[in-house]
């Protein structure tokens, strides 16, 4: 039949014999079958239209980055005390309860420390496979999510070959890289959200770029900044008021998470970072201030390998602007540990970089002029060859030696020593046991006002101690906590442990 063509009534169309329908059978337009009918066709369509090297890409950055995590946790590796903490945390979502986390003290609610509700999907996880290296896995999933959307990207803004060459890039980079060898850090949702919500704006897709951007509020309370500088991009970019409205959402979550939330539940009754950024004196001495976000050697140099590894060219994409709230945080802060290009706190300015410099490498080959067409050129090209260069020097490099692939001598001593604590006790640690702990235990740290736990560990080897570490676990347990008894039921390989009497 053509189009147009009308149905004569009461005559049957012509065509090949078919069996008659039974009552039931017939669709309706409300029903679920067409429901799912309608929905099966567009998945399917959207399944199909994905780059698979997109994917095995990102599921290649998955396996570099847990093979070195696996690494780390088979030589005892703690570079600071949060895995166990975050471990406590999704232990505590997947019992289920409120996140208490007794590593950070008695009773403390850790939604009074950070703004991160999003973290609660740890609990399934968690409770699935209940270890620390469960939590360092699913960051590098989520990282691995954020590489194949970036690549995604590029094999459809650029090229497929263009696309592999970013992905690589950016899975390389330093900033994941280090976020990786700092283990779990709550910035591991917003890694991959940044990646979706960017991706979007890119294409030009309002609903996704906002979806994707809003749920950044719920990761930490700071990104909150991010989404309001994301939303103006959007607004701006995409010429849509969607764009202001997510800027307002941003800095309503703001505002609540700091001033609200995070007082209410916390045990101070305070935003404990607040004294990070000197607010008054910026503004007493605005040109000081500006002086002080460009000086220190830190602070250059994750400039400097920013501007390397998006090969100058992202700073011509309007959707760098995103990068400056995080930056502009971290360099205001009187807090060292934030300027440099340790730790994790550069991971969530990678897809943002990335991202920009496709955009600004697309941008260039439209030019009329034909210089900024051959620079486009050498943009890619310009990234993957500083990934290449910086990989002997960053936190991924030691996998090319064999000792990295060794368990750690004091493995079986640790386990065996932790075997001997029962189920639910209380048990005071360095930084190092702590994620090992928490499985089967109630930790807390050392460093901390405790009551007196049923157990106590002196490691030789943790850093927690300072330049002094005790001798004698007894009398270091006794003295620390007057009035008790401890007996040493384990010394060995440097661990002893104490027990409780009475």
């Amino acid at each position: 039949m053509s189009a147009g063509e009308q149905r004569p009534r009461g005559r049957a169309e012509p065509g090949p014999a078919t069996a008659p329908e039974t009552p039931g059978d017939e669709p309706t337009a409300a029903g679920p079958g067409s429901r799912v009918g309608s929905l099966h066709g567009p998945v399917v369509a959207s399944l199909r239209r994905q780059p698979p090297a997109a994917w095995l890409t990102g599921l290649l950055a998955t396996l570099l980055y847990t093979i070195f995590s696996v690494t780390q946790w088979n030589q005892l590796v703690s570079p600071s005390w949060d895995l166990g903490i975050f471990t406590q945390l999704a232990k505590a979502y997947a019992a289920p309860g409120a996140p208490i986390v007794p590593i950070k003290g008695e009773d403390f609610n850790l939604l009074g420390d950070h703004f991160h509700p999003l973290l609660v999907l740890l609990g399934p996880a968690y409770a699935l496979a209940p270890s620390g290296l469960t939590l360092l896995i699913v960051q590098n999933v989520l990282f691995g999510l954020s590489v194949a959307v970036v690549t995604r990207a590029g094999t459809r803004l650029l090229s497929p070959a263009a696309g592999l060459c970013v992905g690589i890039a950016y899975a390389l980079s330093w900033g994941l890289q280090s976020a990786v060898a700092a283990q779990f850090h709550e910035i591991a949702f917003a890694v991959p959200l940044l990646a979706l919500s960017g991706e979007a704006v890119l294409r030009r897709r309002v609903l996704p770029a906002v979806l994707w951007g809003g749920l950044l509020v719920f990761v930490k309370e700071d990104l909150g900044l991010t989404v309001m500088m994301l939303g103006l991009v959007i607004a701006w970019r995409l010429r849509t008021v969607a764009g202001l409205w997510l800027s307002v959402w941003g800095a309503l979550w703001l505002i609540v998470s700091v001033r609200l939330v995070l007082p209410a539940l916390n045990a101070a009754g305070q935003y404990d970072y607040s004294d990070r950024i000197d607010v008054g004196a910026m503004i007493t001495d605005p040109a000081g201030a500006v002086v002080d976000l460009v000086s220190g050697t830190a602070k250059h140099e994750t400039l400097l390998l920013l501007l390397i590894a998006g090969g100058f060219l992202f700073l011509r994409s309007s959707l760098a602007l995103v990068l400056l709230p995080t930056l502009l945080w971290r360099f205001a802060s009187g807090q060292e540990s934030y300027w440099g290009p340790e730790w994790h706190y550069s991971a969530v300015l990678m897809p943002v970089l990335f991202l920009s410099l496709l955009d600004a490498v697309r941008s260039l080959r439209g030019s009329r002029r034909a210089w900024s067409r051959r620079v486009a050129l050498i943009g890619v090209p310009a990234a993957v060859a500083a990934s290449l260069v910086l990989l002997p020097t960053q936190k991924l490099a030691p996998l090319a030696e064999p000792a990295t692939y060794r368990q750690s001598e004091r493995w079986d001593a640790a386990h065996r020593m932790m075997d001997l604590i029962p189920h639910e006790a209380t048990v005071e640690s360095g930084v190092v046991l702590m994620a090992y702990l928490v499985p089967e235990t109630r930790v807390y740290w050392l460093g901390n006002v405790n009551p007196a736990p049923d157990y106590l560990i002196v490691d030789a080897d943790d850093w927690s101690w300072g330049p002094v570490r005790p001798g004698d676990a007894e009398a270091h347990a006794e003295q620390r906590y007057p009035g008790t008894d401890y007996a040493l039921v384990f010394d060995e390989a440097g661990y002893q442990l104490v027990q409780r009497q009475g």
